[in-house]
């Protein structure tokens, strides 16, 4: 079973309807779970909820009363919703501005949006790219710092499937800060070697048949090496 990420939850919640609070009908806004567990301590089970920051919200109106009243604490509550579905909840907040720092702003949606259109634009190219086996258009894709890592994770992934040796020296002689991507490119290497039967010489580096006994660029004895 494969495990979301954190930024493959927030591309799913994303493409969903944004949920209302069923007491007074307002959007309600994504949040961002807090690092610590809540309630039972068995954690949030989701990285974001929707939570109604609407301040005439029927609930959080009357929850300043209501807590004092039965506890004698001044704290209110907001509903809450889990993406995705209809279970609406409560979570207590003890300021009006209790929880707002952790809301997901317009700016943050709207920067995730255009990762998500860039994204699938960058797919769109990879797979006409690969149909073709155009090793030029993914290697560009892979050096391109600009595009989404997930573009050029695939890239490289791909580029091990249908590129051609001329592909090795960039993959080789590249290093990038993403593991994923980085991983991906080494693995690239091996697979290209693979397919064309080649390895690299231990002493020049260059690139040689696999069955070669004497390097043909620096004539060392690679036999059994």
């Amino acid at each position: 079973m494969s495990i979301e990420t954190k930024q493959e939850v927030l591309e799913r919640i994303l493409s969903q309807k944004k949920p209302l609070c069923r007491y007074c009908s307002e959007d309600m806004k994504l949040w961002e779970v807090p690092p610590f567990t809540f309630s039972d301590g068995l954690g949030w089970g989701t990285p974001y909820l929707y939570i109604c920051f609407n301040d005439e919200c029927p609930p959080y109106v009357q929850g300043w009363d209501d807590i004092q009243e039965k506890y004698a604490h001044n704290a209110s509550c907001r509903c809450m919703c889990y993406p995705g579905t209809k279970q609406y909840e409560f979570i207590p907040v003890f300021s009006p501005v209790g929880a707002t720092g952790q809301i997901i702003d317009d700016q943050v949606l709207a920067e995730q949006e255009a990762l998500n259109l860039a994204t699938k634009r960058g797919f769109e190219i990879l797979t006409d790219a690969y149909m073709a086996k155009d090793g030029i258009t993914l290697m560009r894709l892979l050096l391109d710092a600009t595009e989404p890592a997930r573009v050029r994770a695939k890239a490289a992934e791909m580029i091990g499937d249908v590129g051609s040796l001329e592909a090795l020296e960039p993959l080789r002689s590249t290093k990038v800060g993403n593991q994923i991507i980085q991983k991906n490119m080494d693995a690239a290497v091996s697979k290209l070697h693979e397919r064309h039967f080649t390895r690299e010489c231990p002493f020049c580096a260059e690139v040689i048949k696999k069955r070669a006994k004497i390097c043909k660029h620096c004539s060392k004895d690679v036999a059994g090496k």
